[in-house]
C-alpha cells in the first residue's frame, strides 16, 4: 500500500500524510453517520449512552454545548454502532497501511473514536504522547487519524513535533494524578518545533505512539472531524486496561497471530482509566486545578 520512502519518512518522523487515500463514497456514507449523531446530540445537555465498560459513548463539550450550537466532541468506538466505521477500522486501505508501517508478523486493533470540533468550539487537546495511555510489552503503535471533511490551519488541526517519538517517555502524572498531558516544563522545552497535519477529505496521519502531539480550537465555520483508530503489533500485549474497550479489539487486520509477545525496554508509569467519557476530563480537571 505504502512507498519504501513513505515508511522511512514515517520511522524518520514519527508521522506520515498520506493524502486521497479513502473515497469519496465512503467518506459520505462516514459523514452521513456523524450527522446523525450530531442531531441526536441536540437532544442531550450532557454525555449520554453507554459503552461496554458503561462510560457514556457521547461526550460533549460543558463549555460549549447546546441545541442551537451542538458541541459534540467524541464518540467512543463507532466501530460497535456502525458497519461502516468498523468496515474502515477492520478492513480498509486505512488498516492495510497501518500494517505496513507497523510492519513485523501482523496488525491488530485496539480501539477506535471519532473526535469532532464542530464550527466556533472551544475545544482542545493539550501536549501528550499516546503510549502512555496504552502501555503494551512493545511501542510498535500507531494512530490513524482519517479526516473525514477538510482539515485546515484554522479548524484545530493535529499538530505535532517530528522526531519526538525517538524521545524519551514523559510523565503523565502531576501531584500523584494521571493528568493526561506532558508537564508544563516538557511543553516549553519539547514542544515549540511543531507543524499541523492538514489535509484534504480522504486524506489519513498516521501518527506513532510515542509522538508528542496536540491541537487547538476550531476558529473557522468549517467543522473538523477525526476517524481515529489505534493499531499494534500482533506481538504487542498489553499491559493496562483499554482506556476505550471495544468488542473489537486483538482483533487481526493484517498477518497472521504468532503466539508469542515481544518484550521492549520502557519505563513508564501505569495509566488511570479515565471516570469519564474521555480523556478531555483528566486533562480538564488538571487545567481546573492549576487555575
Amino acid at each position: 500500500m505504502l512507498t519504501s520512502e513513505q515508511i522511512q519518512k514515517y520511522y524518520d518522523d514519527g508521522y506520515l500524510v498520506v493524502e486521497n487515500a479513502i473515497e469519496a463514497a465512503e467518506l459520505t456514507d462516514l459523514l452521513g453517520e456523524i450527522q446523525s449523531w450530531i442531531d441526536e446530540s441536540k437532544t442531550h445537555t450532557e454525555a449520554w449512552g453507554a459503552t461496554l465498560d458503561g462510560r457514556a459513548r457521547f461526550d460533549v463539550d460543558p463549555k460549549d454545548h447546546s441545541a442551537d450550537n451542538p458541541s459534540l466532541r467524541r464518540v467512543t468506538s463507532p466501530t460497535e454502532i456502525s458497519d461502516k466505521f468498523s468496515d474502515m477500522a477492520l478492513k480498509s486501505t486505512m488498516s492495510e497501511m497501518a500494517g505496513d508501517l507497523i510492519g513485523g508478523n501482523g496488525t491488530r486493533f485496539h480501539h477506535s473514536k471519532v473526535n469532532a470540533k464542530l464550527p466556533n468550539t472551544s475545544t482542545t487537546v493539550k501536549w501528550h504522547q499516546d503510549f502512555p495511555f496504552t502501555p503494551h510489552t512493545n511501542d510498535d503503535m500507531l494512530t490513524a487519524l482519517l479526516m473525514i471533511g477538510e482539515v485546515t490551519l484554522e479548524n484545530g488541526p493535529l499538530l505535532v513535533v517530528p522526531g519526538s517519538h525517538k524521545e524519551e517517555l514523559f510523565s503523565h502524572w502531576e501531584d500523584g494524578k494521571f493528568v493526561g498531558k506532558v508537564s508544563n516544563e516538557v511543553e516549553s522545552e519539547k514542544c515549540q518545533q511543531f507543524v499541523p497535519c492538514i489535509g484534504k477529505p480522504g486524506s489519513i496521519c498516521f501518527m506513532h505512539s510515542r509522538l508528542l502531539h496536540s491541537s487547538g480550537p476550531n476558529k473557522s465555520d468549517l467543522p473538523r472531524y477525526l476517524f481515529i483508530s489505534v493499531y499494534n503489533a500482533e506481538d504487542a500485549h498489553a499491559l493496562s486496561p483499554n482506556p476505550l474497550p471495544s468488542k473489537h479489539e486483538g482483533e487481526l487486520v493484517t498477518g497472521v497471530a504468532s503466539g508469542k509477545v515481544r518484550l521492549t525496554e520502557n519505563n513508564i508509569q501505569l495509566p488511570e482509566v479515565p471516570d469519564g467519557a474521555s480523556f478531555f476530563t483528566q486533562q480538564e480537571m488538571a487545567a481546573a486545578a492549576m487555575g
